[in-house]
């Protein structure tokens, strides 16, 4: 199911929630250019309540090397513990 928005409609959250899940990573500069999130770890805050709610999403910081955080969603794949 594809839910990205590609004419730009939608929240900023929800805007930036769909590139996350496009696989790719966002700075808070970045989040501000793009999607015009001013305080960006308020919403990584909120995306991360609501996608890891099920324990099957992630949000994951990588440091870059000017020393900012990038954020990733990463998808969380559920294993069955009896192996069935």
């Amino acid at each position: 199911m594809n839910t990205t928005f590609t004419n730009g409609t939608g929240s900023k959250k929800r805007r930036a929630l769909n590139y996350l899940m496009a696989g790719k990573g966002l700075t808070s500069n970045e989040a501000r250019s793009r999607f015009g999130i001013q305080n960006f770890r308020a919403t990584v805050s909120d995306i991360k309540d609501q996608v890891e709610r099920y324990g099957n999403w992630r949000i994951v910081t990588e440091e870059t090397t000017n020393g900012t955080n990038r954020y990733f969603l990463r998808r969380v794949l559920l294993a069955c513990p009896s192996g069935a």
